[in-house]
C-alpha cells in the first residue's frame, strides 16, 4: 500500500436533531444530522410533515381537512 495515500481516519461522533447519537469511523471528526434512522419517517413508519410558511394549514384550510 502506497504511504500518505489515504486519509487520515478518525472515531467519529455522529449527532442527530433527534438526540441520537453513535460513534462511526470517518475523515471528519463530527458529523450533525438532521434526520436518522431512529427518526426517519421510513424506518419508523409515522408521518412528520414538515411545514415551510404555513403551507400544510393554507392547505387544510382550504379544502376544509382538519
Amino acid at each position: 500500500m502506497k504511504k500518505d495515500f489515504h486519509p487520515e481516519s478518525f472515531k467519529c461522533e455522529v449527532s442527530c436533531a433527534c438526540g441520537n447519537a453513535f460513534t462511526v469511523e470517518s475523515t471528519t471528526e463530527k458529523i450533525r444530522l438532521d434526520i436518522c434512522d431512529k427518526c426517519h419517517p421510513f424506518f419508523t413508519g409515522q408521518n412528520k410533515m414538515v411545514d415551510a410558511a404555513g403551507r400544510i394549514e393554507k392547505f387544510n384550510k382550504k379544502y376544509g381537512i382538519k
